[in-house]
């Protein structure tokens, strides 16, 4: 799809606030970086957001990630080289990226409630979440940036934000 709007041309404030805002709270929500990583790049397969699922690739490597373990990401209930925390996150971010299907999210939610504390839950749901309207927005738009310029835009941003 070509890019159909340039949104920080088209509303920068709220454009620069919502992604401020969501910078903020992926950052406070992340407590466990590399799973973070794995979460954010399978909710971004299953949204078919190519932008986030270059990103999120890029940045689980960053984190230590293995080509093999990113390879079979789509197939993790198959594939033996994830943990059963990872699974029970994985499991919820899919659950939660699939609402509408209605299935699945019970059994999802009994793995999480296993392997992570209520404050680590409401933090995975709160990334999930970011990853979803990051998303949204680039399916929807059809947009698809190089790494290097969403890197310096996010600095850009946290420049900005320090100095304010």
């Amino acid at each position: 799809m070509t890019k159909t709007i340039d949104l920080f041309g088209a509303a920068p404030t709220l454009m620069r606030d919502y992604q401020r805002a969501q910078m903020e709270i992926a950052a406070a929500a992340n407590f466990d970086p590399a799973l973070t990583e794995l979460v954010k790049l399978r909710v971004s397969q299953i949204n078919g957001c190519a932008n986030c699922i270059n990103l999120h690739t890029i940045e689980a490597r960053e984190r230590g990630e293995t080509e093999q373990r990113l390879y079979l990401l789509s197939a993790w209930r198959e594939a033996p080289c994830f943990s059963d925390r990872e699974r029970a996150a994985i499991g919820w971010g899919e659950a939660m990226a699939r609402l509408s299907e209605g299935r699945d999210r019970e059994a999802a939610y009994e793995q999480l409630t296993a392997h992570f504390t209520e404050e680590e839950q409401i933090k995975l749901a709160i990334t999930i979440n970011v990853i979803s309207g990051w998303n949204h927005i680039a399916v929807g738009f059809g947009l698809f940036a190089d790494v290097a310029a969403i890197r310096a835009a996010q600095a850009t941003q946290a420049t900005t934000a320090a100095a304010a």
